[in-house]
């Protein structure tokens, strides 16, 4: 019995402890299973997203604490206010309880962390003030400060004077407005954006950029222009007429001082525009006619200088050009005269000559006379002398109205069966059937407005063998 006793004590006391350590299970597992749940569903205590703080709410509580606040837009540069924006308000609303899920388990430990973790959340009403005014005005306020400041200078490669070089670049304070802005972008969502300046860098002698333009200038040092002028070819080698070249986005930027240089001796040699030429006349005597006509030609350096920079920048070591594109003249055939003259001081052999001390018009054609006349040119007396220089036809008309004034007569118009112009100022060669004085001295007291009167039964032939463009010389 005593024994019995003791045996059932035992087993008593057992049966407590049992059930004791499965109560205490149970509740271990309900905690447990509680403190899981909790934790999945609330935030650790230092959790921000886009900025604010949402520990220890779960994603409701997360998702409305996000929705009431609102974004100050404010913009800091090196922790000082640079900018500021109006508030607007976040853009969460219940829509983006699935965004705010994720973020829940992405967070999520066993045990609780105090660790500062933050997220970004695209809110689903989210507008675009921040990234089209503020952002826009952000940019503006560093240009604006960039002029206050020293522009960095790239290095770069340089030919000079036949040699190629590279200046080093130099170091400012502009700040990189393209790398601050992309730190703007990344913080899209947050209550306020802060930056930190960059200062832009310049391009470094060593980079592979500044090497290339150095390769391609050493390329353009080795090439040559053949320029023909009428039958003499002239070498534009670049190592003699590039004073200074770079490369830059591919293309070359050459300078013109050389060229041009090279253009204006090569006009001072050849071109015969405006320049007095010693003339044979019809008698054999050498005369001098005075420059500041318009018969002749010249090189116009603005069309050779821009035919030129574009033969240098083409791949070809050697490029030939011919420079009748390049030629002009004045008056009316503004494309230049007698550039296919290269003899008879460019005149070649079929021009008229008038005399004004012969009073007589003599025309070559191919170095031979084929008219000859007396005429008529301008009063002295009046000076309204017929003008001297070399002139060229330039255009021809039959019939025709002349229409002008003269000494004695302001206003006139005329009809006339033949019309040859040859200056500017309206003088050429026409028939004057309403002369009767022919005389040899009849310029000086009697003589026209300053055209060449021709005798009515010459002029046809005088019209006939008059082309457009071939020069007239008059002394």
């Amino acid at each position: 019995m005593f024994k019995g006793s003791i045996f059932d004590e035992v087993i008593k006391i057992k049966r407590k402890k049992i059930l004791i350590a499965v109560i205490i299970g149970i509740i271990g597992i309900f905690v447990g299973s509680s403190y899981t749940y909790y934790r999945m569903t609330h935030f650790n205590k230092n959790v921000e997203i886009n900025g604010i703080n949402v520990g220890g709410l779960n994603k409701k509580q997360a998702t409305k604490k996000l929705k009431s606040k609102s974004v100050s837009n404010d913009v800091y540069l090196n922790n000082k206010l640079f900018y500021s924006g109006k508030k607007t308000v976040s853009g969460f609303s219940s829509q983006d309880q699935p965004k705010i899920q994720k973020l829940l388990k992405k967070q999520w430990t066993f045990w609780p962390s105090k660790k500062s973790v933050s997220y970004k959340a695209i809110p689903s009403k989210m507008g675009n003030y921040r990234q089209r005014e503020i952002r826009n005005a952000v940019a503006e306020k560093l240009k604006s400060e960039n002029e206050k400041r020293e522009k960095a200078v790239d290095a770069k490669a340089v030919l000079r004077d036949g040699k190629v070089g590279v200046d080093k670049a130099q170091k400012g304070n502009q700040y990189d407005i393209a790398l601050i802005l992309k730190s703007f972008n990344k913080q899209k969502y947050e209550q306020n954006v802060y930056l930190k300046s960059k200062i832009a860098q310049p391009l470094s002698a060593k980079s592979k950029t500044v090497k290339h333009e150095k390769k391609m200038l050493e390329k353009l040092l080795a090439k040559k222009v053949e320029y023909t002028v009428q039958n003499t070819k002239y070498d534009f080698d670049a190592k003699q007429v590039l004073n200074e070249a770079t490369y830059a986005n591919g293309n070359y930027q050459i300078s013109q001082t050389g060229i041009n240089k090279k253009i204006d001796e090569i006009n001072k040699a050849q071109a015969t525009l405006g320049k007095s030429i010693n003339f044979k006349t019809h008698a054999g005597k050498s005369v001098t006619v005075a420059s500041g006509g318009t018969y002749g030609w010249a090189i116009k350096n603005s069309d050779a200088i821009a035919r030129i920079i574009s033969a240098f920048k083409k791949n070809s070591t050697t490029t030939q050009l011919n420079a009748k594109s390049d030629i002009y003249g004045t008056g009316y055939l503004t494309y230049g005269t007698g550039y296919d003259n290269t003899t008879n001081e460019g005149i070649g052999n079929s021009y008229a000559e008038v005399s004004i001390s012969d009073q007589h018009l003599w025309i070559y054609k191919d170095g031979k006379e084929v008219v000859s006349t007396n005429v008529v040119t301008g009063k002295t007396s009046t000076n309204e002398d017929t003008p001297k220089g070399l002139w060229y036809v330039m255009y021809k008309e039959s019939p025709s109205v002349l229409k002008g004034s003269e000494s004695g007569s302001e206003n006139y118009s005329v009809k006339v069966n033949y019309w040859a112009q040859f200056t500017n100022s309206g003088c050429g060669f026409h028939d004057a059937s309403w002369r009767t004085n022919w005389a040899s001295n009849a310029y000086l007291n009697d003589g026209s407005g300053g055209c060449v009167n021709t005798p009515v039964s010459q002029m046809k032939s005088v019209y006939d063998n008059l082309s457009q463009a071939e020069a007239v010389v008059v002394y």
